[in-house]
């Protein structure tokens, strides 16, 4: 890596300078007809080896890099515009010749991208995956569906990593085989259990169906419109999904699930996106996952990334962290997220040959490092008062390693949490208050948990609710029209009904659909004039509701794709089990890094510019 990043740094200067000088290296007198280097090369070798002190041989081989690259992609685009066969860069994970160039046209499917790759680098068909324009490719589709142009870089990600040997061994190659179906498998359960959680509703009951919620930064739940919440409860469950392969080092898996969360939050309103920090957390992830796999080259815009990661952490800290003192107290531990920042605006600089501003970032990077650094011994004396290693690390940087402010920090902030949590459920005992109220009236319990959570937790708006919406009226096993036309109505229950002033044939059809309910038939009745309302009628065949009624009545957990299978239950139950696990218990846990690869990160890039350590 080391070789690698120098070269790029040197590379880049040399690019700069043919561009200052207005140089074009891939045309006379720099090269012949022949396609060769001509006599002048040695002239510009001298002046930039001096200039930018490089010894010439390595001056000499940089400068042909580029001038061979330079006819090739002339070539190419030539050969493109005349036979519309297209260049695509590939970019090999992990491998001495990393960028290997391709020809295709743009007609063949992504299956069949993918095949030609793995045929042509001796890499299993299954055991990867492919990213242009920060998208996974999609394996039906044409490239020039997807948007593939000539010239776009291809990042290969491989899922699986063994040697040579290991690769020849049938016990092995079963086992890859096994893994990668596995990784699979995980992938599409955590979009289903993803999907099920975005769509499940607030007023089911969280201690029986668990659901996703968004809270800001005290903890605190905080109301977003519905469709709003599912684009923002998709894009953070991917993206907690992808930080929990980062943990483990599984870059290659994890940068998926990072671009499908970018693509969530794409959905997400700007308004939205400027009131929390996940978005620009995501940005350095996203690029911080480009960099560890050294696939930075084909992120081209990273920088754009690192500059949005930073405007947004502006917006919802302030621009001097103002907001972010003001709820907290401190912003200690949003350092880290600064520090990872300049790292990786440092690293582009110095990979686009901007030595200044490299060494100006790392250098800002490496001071807090030196701040945020955790003495161990005050994390053992924080342990040994019952708190965890990272509510110490987190405190300590808060209170810039003062042990006894950090404890009475965790303390507090342990009670603050107990207090909200004492308030939820007080809310979820008042709640069920209500919900028994309005079933001892006769309303199913569906009825009165969508009623209470669309009136805010109000008892008298939600009894007028349920009535305004009739069809919350019937029960889920209520759906079928000939049942209720069927359905064997008492006279005395007739009577009572007329007795109360209404008609005999809205007595009966209010019976019938409520199956001799007389409170629910009652009220209905009165609360529309003495009639059924349209989306309850029967029709005069008796057999079947209103269109309105029958659309309108489908269970929410039906459209998160739920099945009566007990089977599908249980895949789904797994499914979103799966999420849950992924969602650390701590709300400040994406903010802590123990710092180690970034410190080794730091150390390397600063020899790199030769800089004086701190």
């Amino acid at each position: 890596m080391e070789k690698m990043a120098q070269k790029k740094y040197l590379i880049a200067k040399l690019t700069s300078c043919l561009r200052e000088d207005k140089i074009q290296l891939w045309k006379l007198p720099y090269t012949n007809e022949k396609k060769e280097a001509g006599k002048e090369m040695k002239e510009l070798v001298q002046k930039y080896s001096s200039k930018l002190n490089i010894n010439e041989n390595d001056t000499e081989n940089m400068l042909e890099e580029i001038r061979c690259k330079a006819i090739e992609r002339g070539t190419g685009n030539e050969n493109f515009k005349v036979t519309g066969i297209a260049r695509l860069d590939i970019y090999l994970p992990r491998r001495k010749s990393r960028k290997i160039p391709l020809e295709t046209n743009l007609f063949i499917t992504g299956k069949e991208l993918r095949s030609q790759i793995a045929q042509e680098h001796a890499l299993k068909e299954n055991a990867i995956k492919i990213i242009i324009n920060k998208k996974q490719l999609d394996l039906g589709k044409t490239l020039e569906d997807q948007g593939v142009t000539h010239n776009a870089k291809v990042m290969v990600l491989q899922l699986e990593q063994s040697d040579e040997e290991t690769k020849r061994k049938v016990q092995e190659e079963e086992l890859q085989c096994k893994k990668e179906k596995e990784i699979n498998d995980k992938m599409q359960r955590t979009k289903k259990g993803l999907e099920i959680l975005a769509e499940r509703e607030e007023y089911l009951d969280p201690d029986s169906v668990p659901y996703l919620d968004i809270a800001n930064q005290t903890g605190r739940s905080i109301e977003i419109p519905p469709q709003a919440k599912k684009a923002l409860v998709l894009a953070m469950g991917y993206h907690e999904k992808g930080r929990a392969l980062m943990k483990k080092k599984e870059y290659e898996i994890a940068l998926p699930y990072l671009l499908d969360a970018d693509k969530h939050f794409c959905e997400c309103s700007t308004e939205l996106l400027n009131t929390v920090d996940n978005y620009a957390v995501l940005q350095l992830d996203i690029v911080w996952c480009y960099f560890r796999l050294e696939q930075l080259d084909c992120l081209d815009d990273a920088e754009k990334k690192l500059s949005t990661a930073h405007r947004c952490f502006q917006r919802c800290y302030g621009e001097n962290h103002e907001r972010l003192i003001d709820i907290k107290g401190s912003y200690g531990r949003e350092k880290v997220l600064f520090l990872r920042l300049y790292l990786l605006q440092g690293i582009g600089h110095y990979h686009s040959g901007r030595e200044k501003e490299a060494a100006e970032y790392i250098q800002k990077a490496s001071c807090l490092h030196e701040e945020l650094s955790i003495d161990p011994d005050k994390v053992h004396r924080l342990s040994l008062l019952g708190f965890s290693e990272q509510e110490a690390r987190l405190a300590l940087r808060a209170c810039h390693g003062n042990v006894e402010h950090a404890a009475n920090l965790i303390t507090n902030r342990r009670e603050e949490k107990a207090q909200i949590r004492r308030e939820e459920r007080a809310k979820r005992r008042q709640r069920l208050e209500d919900i028994n109220t309005l079933k001892s009236m006769g309303y199913s319990e569906r009825a009165a948990q969508v009623a209470l959570h669309n009136t805010q937790g109000n008892l008298d708006q939600a009894f007028k609710f349920i009535l305004d919406n009739p069809e919350l009226l019937l029960e889920d096993d209520d759906h079928d029209p000939v049942a209720m036309d069927q359905f064997q109505v008492s006279q005395e229950s007739i009577d009572q009904l007329m007795y109360m002033g209404f008609s005999r044939e809205s007595a009966e059809q209010a019976l019938k659909v409520f199956k001799g309910n007389i409170h629910l038939a009652s009220q209905t009745l009165a609360h529309y004039g003495g009639v059924l309302p349209a989306s309850l009628q029967l029709s005069p065949e008796g057999s079947s509701l209103s269109e309105e009624s029958t659309s309108s009545k489908d269970s929410p957990t039906e459209s998160a794709g739920s099945s009566s299978s007990a089977t599908d239950e249980d895949m789904e139950t797994d499914a979103v089990n799966e999420i849950l696990e992924d969602i650390p218990e701590h709300e400040e846990d994406y903010l802590d890094l123990t710092l180690e690869e970034e410190e080794q990160i730091i150390h390397e890039y600063l020899s790199y510019i030769q800089v004086p350590q701190h």
